[in-house]
């Protein structure tokens, strides 16, 4: 068994890419009920993932925790690449093994899969995996 097993291909996957702005990552997440989404760039290469932390972190302001002063020009003008944190839900290639994979799961609701160029080619939800367990087991 391998990643490409549970893979969801990006042709079945909501994403952004990195240069929307805040305002159309935030109708996004709201048009389809996710809680994160993962971010591409132009050439398709995965950078990271957007969650709805990360948005209500930008508008608290670093220096003074108030909130920004927010208006529709800023969250226009921001780009998702701002607000992302790099760290955040890192990616696996698609030949990792299986072990690699569940480990990323347990601390991930789903987990980025990229090809050896970094290009984005889907993502495997924990989901997809524990619904595989139980079937498994009747």
């Amino acid at each position: 068994m391998n990643v490409a097993f549970f893979l969801r291909p990006k042709f079945q996957v909501v994403y952004m890419y990195e240069n929307d702005s805040i305002r159309a990552g935030l109708e996004k997440m709201k048009y389809h009920g996710y809680t994160s989404i993962p971010v591409i760039n132009e050439k398709n290469e995965y950078v990271g993932t957007v969650s709805e932390g990360d948005f209500l972190w930008y508008l608290v302001d670093e220096n003074d925790d108030q909130l920004h002063k927010t208006n529709m020009k800023s969250v226009e003008d921001t780009k998702i690449k701002d607000i992302l944190r790099a760290d955040k839900n890192p990616s696996i290639r698609i030949t990792v093994g299986i072990e690699e994979l569940l480990t990323r799961a347990m601390r991930q609701n789903f987990v980025p899969v990229v090809d050896d160029s970094n290009v984005f080619i889907g993502i495997v939800t924990r989901k997809a995996i524990i619904e595989y367990l139980v079937n498994k087991h009747d």
